[in-house]
């Protein structure tokens, strides 16, 4: 499952988008759930509603509201990481049909990529349930596809779970920017230690891949924010025959969620967020709590590692000394980058890359796995698993084929809005936050890394601002948040949970990011009671 997405030291567009975010046990303190009363007008049986709401009420979106969608067979293309083919006989795929620009909907219309996994009890169903997994640019198809498993049980008995590909991403017209071969040759190439010579490579590198993006996707590019994502959320809602919209989202897809309670809060149902991304956060800011967040669960990782699994730690058994043993041979493959048997070289920034992909998991499975990965690196010289990590994080196939999420995630997160640059005094406070709380995993980071506006060169910009999201008229949102999330940490979830008019907050005490499908059954079940019988969990429930 993708999500809200970070990388170190470089990403993709490092000026570009360096004011942006480069964007699983028992309940505890609490005795039982409790009914929230508005709960009982969100969604129930596919009904058609009374009096229809903006979107519906449009003549020129008439034909769009009220196609009806062609659902047929699911074609085995591989695009799904470990699909399962008969799960596939099970699912029906089909296509939205959505303007291109929703101010002129005659003019161009693009379609979206969709696929049900229809409910499995259909005399109990209660309608869909629309999904995203996070990004900005995650295939909300192949979170169905691949992940069917997740939803087993009660989600999947009544709702049919529908997955979406969002505008610009996956198969819905996909941004499409540099090629297979040029990002294999970018990532071999780490980036300079001189902030000069670190800022005069990515310029090159941001000029070069804006070029690339007008040229194949040009005419994507003012139209693929959030916002109309959420507009189709709810051509979407209306074409399958639902009266209210039921949707899970994870990460960037609470956002989305978000918006969507913004837009239409008169169509939502039962709202799930979980992994929340806080829309009022200032884009810097938000950088600053993600690298901060990454670098704290980068040392708990390192200290488990050496205090309780010393027989399979490559970090010794000094837990206040792990983590810095570790940043030091990864900063050391930059001279030294480890072989893997496709031929490429893990240097320092893939290496990281690894790592940072790994970190997003919980401290059971996904930690095993960076210890073996870091073991291997560290003490047979090889670079095959950290690149695999890395490989996965960045959808590169086996094949050398990448999917089209980083494209997207870049042309969404400048169309949902870019910061002004920072003052100097601002900038020179983010170097000085990040040298002293995340120092690991930035180190020679400098002053000069903040000046620039976000987005800086990009063809368009959205006029979209920061904002708290009240969404005054919309059902009770479940919000979920994990207290050691490194990407989206939890005080973004706190935060998104008070700006909400009605709202509640649902934690997980561990690891990683996000909270479903970790295999959490106090998770679990507060999210499927909520999502099937509309019954909230209780102010304050606290999952480990």
């Amino acid at each position: 499952m993708k999500t809200f997405r970070a990388a170190r030291p470089r990403v993709l567009l490092t000026a570009l988008a360096a004011g942006t975010l480069l964007l699983t046990a028992a309940c505890d303190g609490t005795t039982g759930p409790a009914r929230d009363k508005a709960a009982d007008a969100a969604p129930g049986p596919t009904t058609t509603a009374a009096s229809k709401p903006s979107g519906e009420a449009d003549p020129a979106l008439a034909l769009f509201y009220g196609q009806q969608i062609g659902w047929g067979s699911c074609p085995s293309d591989g695009t799904a990481e470990g699909e399962d083919e008969a799960d596939l006989s099970t699912m029906r795929c089909g296509k939205l049909h959505v303007p291109l620009d929703y101010a002129h909907p005659a003019a161009d219309a693009i379609d979206l990529a969709l696929v049900k996994y229809p409910a499995a009890k259909p005399d109990q169903r209660i309608g869909s349930l629309m999904v995203n997994p996070g990004g900005p640019g995650g295939s909300g198809v192949d979170m169905v596809r691949s992940g069917a498993k997740e939803f087993a049980g009660a989600l999947h008995d009544r709702f049919d779970v529908i997955g979406f590909d969002p505008r610009g991403t996956g198969a819905s017209s996909p941004v499409l920017c540099l090629d297979d071969k040029r990002r294999d040759e970018q990532s071999q190439v780490d980036e300079p230690l001189d902030p000069a010579a670190r800022k005069a490579s990515s310029d090159r590198q941001n000029a070069e891949y804006i070029a690339a993006c007008q040229a194949r996707s040009g005419k994507l590019l003012p139209f693929v924010g959030t916002r109309n994502t959420a507009r189709d959320l709810d051509v979407l809602r209306a074409a399958v025959g639902d009266r209210k919209l039921n949707y899970l989202g994870v990460s960037y897809g609470t956002y989305l969620g978000s918006l969507y309670a913004e837009e239409f809060p008169q169509n939502t149902g039962r709202l799930v967020l979980d992994g929340a991304v806080d829309p009022a956060a200032d884009n810097l800011d938000s950088v600053v709590k993600q690298r901060i967040g990454f670098e704290t669960s980068f040392r708990r990782f390192a200290a488990d590692c050496a205090e309780n699994h010393a027989d399979e730690c490559p970090l010794g058994t000094d837990s206040a000394l792990a983590a810095t043993r570790a940043a030091d041979f990864l900063d050391g493959l930059a001279d030294h980058p480890l072989p893997t048997r496709d031929g490429r070289k893990v240097g320092r920034d893939l290496a990281w890359n690894g790592v940072t992909a790994a970190l997003y998991g919980d401290q059971t499975q996904s930690w095993q796995y960076l210890r073996v990965g870091l073991g291997m690196a560290m003490t047979m010289k090889r670079g095959d698993m950290l690149l695999a990590y890395s490989d996965s994080y960045r959808e590169r196939d086996e094949n050398g084929h990448y999917s089209p999420m980083e494209s997207a995630h870049a042309a969404i997160s400048c169309a949902d809005g870019a910061a002004p640059a920072p003052s100097p005094e601002r900038a020179r406070a983010v170097a000085e936050e990040l040298q002293e709380k995340a120092p690991l995993m930035n180190r020679g980071v400098a002053t000069e890394d903040f000046t620039e506006a976000s987005c800086k060169g990009w063809p368009y910009q959205s006029p979209e601002k920061p904002h708290t999201i009240r969404a005054e008229g919309a059902a009770p949102i479940l919000v979920v948040g994990t207290t050691g999330d490194p990407a989206t940490p939890y005080s973004s979830a706190e935060t998104l949970a008070k700006g909400f008019a009605k709202a509640t907050l649902l934690t997980l005490v561990g690891e990683g990011h996000g909270a479903f499908g970790k295999g959490n059954a106090c998770i679990d079940q507060a999210m499927q009671a909520y999502l099937t019988e509309g019954t909230m969990p209780a102010e304050g429930t606290r999952c480990s």
